[in-house]
């Protein structure tokens, strides 16, 4: 890999990670608790990961959040949620299965969510769209 397309992952990665804090400040300034950031299954082939997931305090609903990030200097004219697919729809449910079993929270109403978040570095301001149950 040359320099310049791993600087470009780091930078990547980083935006994603700067997206992911600013999603879970929004979604507590909105009464939802945090109960796991970037949540993983720790036994067995890897399922894949949820960026966060969350009580909805209000609706008494967990919710499982997909965070997309865009800086927004660099790809300002697209969406972020483009990225999620139906490929990607299917892993989030099947970790999403992993934690309700994990658990034990089977009977416990849920719902999958996203967050589309364009970063503006230069400004260091975030813009924010809640898409709620985007799998339907």
């Amino acid at each position: 890999m040359t320099h310049e397309k791993s600087s470009a992952k780091q930078a990547g990665r980083q935006t994603g990670r700067d997206g992911e804090r600013a999603a879970a400040n929004f979604l507590k300034s909105k009464g939802y608790r945090i109960l796991a950031m970037n949540f993983q299954n720790d036994s067995g082939r890897r399922l894949g990961e949820i960026d966060i997931v969350a009580q909805d305090v209000d609706q008494n609903e967990l919710v499982f959040v997909e965070v997309k990030t865009r800086d927004y200097a660099k790809c300002g004219n697209s969406l972020p949620e483009e990225n999620i697919n139906r490929r990607k729809l299917h892993k989030l449910a099947k970790i999403a299965a992993f934690y309700l079993r994990k658990n034990k929270l089977e009977n416990h109403p849920y719902r999958f969510d996203a967050l589309s978040i364009w970063l503006d570095y230069e400004t260091r301001t975030a813009k924010i769209k809640h898409i709620p149950n985007i799998y339907l």
